[in-house]
C-alpha cells in the first residue's frame, strides 16, 4: 500500500517538475525573443523566479522520494546495527519536524501578505505564490513517510542506497 501511494506520489510529482521546467523554459525563452525584438517583457523575471521556486520545492519532494539528497551513507553504514536504527529514527524525527515548523511557517507568511500582489502582475497574489512553502513541506513530509518502509529495510541491512543508484543508472547505460 505505501509502496503503490509512493508511486504515484512520485508520478505526480514528476509530472509537476516537468511541467514547471517547460514553463520556465518557455517563458525565458520568450523573454529572449521579445527583448530581441525591442519589446521587453515587464513580468517575465518575476515570474520566472516564482515558477523557479516552485519548481525547487517541488523537484525536492521528488527527490525525497528515491532518497536523493545529500547524505553520508558510508558513515551512516558504518555504524553498527543498533546505532544505525537509532540514527535513521533520529534522522526521520528531525527531517519531518523541520519540514513542519516550515510549513507552519509557510502558512503564517501566507497569512500576513494578505492582499498584495506581485509587482509585475498585480492580478497575482503573493499568497498564491508563496503557497509552494506550506504545499511543498506537506508534500516532503509525505514522500519522506511514504519512503521510510524501503530506506529502513536499506538501512538495517547495510545496502548503501547511493552505491545502488549509481549501480543500476551503469547498467541502464549498458543497455542502452
Amino acid at each position: 500500500m505505501m509502496h503503490t501511494l509512493k508511486n504515484w506520489l512520485e508520478k505526480i510529482l514528476e509530472f509537476i517538475s516537468i511541467f514547471l521546467l517547460i514553463t520556465m523554459a518557455v517563458i525565458v525563452v520568450l523573454a529572449v525573443v521579445f527583448r530581441f525584438l525591442g519589446q521587453s517583457l515587464i513580468w517575465y523575471d518575476e515570474v520566472a523566479s516564482v515558477v523557479l521556486a516552485w519548481l525547487t520545492y517541488y523537484g525536492s519532494a521528488l527527490a525525497v522520494c528515491n532518497r536523493g539528497h545529500l547524505g553520508f551513507p558510508g558513515l551512516f553504514l558504518s555504524f553498527p546495527r543498533r546505532l544505525r536504527a537509532i540514527t535513521f529514527i533520529l534522522a526521520e524525527v528531525v527531517v519531518i519536524g523541520f519540514f513542519a515548523v516550515v510549513g507552519y511557517a509557510g502558512w503564517y507568511v501566507m497569512g500576513i501578505f494578505g492582499d498584495e500582489t506581485l509587482v509585475s502582475l498585480s492580478w497575482v497574489h503573493l499568497s498564491f505564490t508563496q503557497s509552494v512553502i506550506p504545499v511543498g513541506a506537506v508534500l516532503f513530509i509525505m514522500a519522506e513517510i511514504l519512503s521510510i518502509p524501503e530506506a529502513w529495510r536499506k538501512a538495517m541491512a547495510g545496502i548503501d542506497y547511493e552505491k545502488e543508484m549509481i549501480d543500476q543508472a551503469i547498467e541502464e547505460a549498458k543497455q542502452s
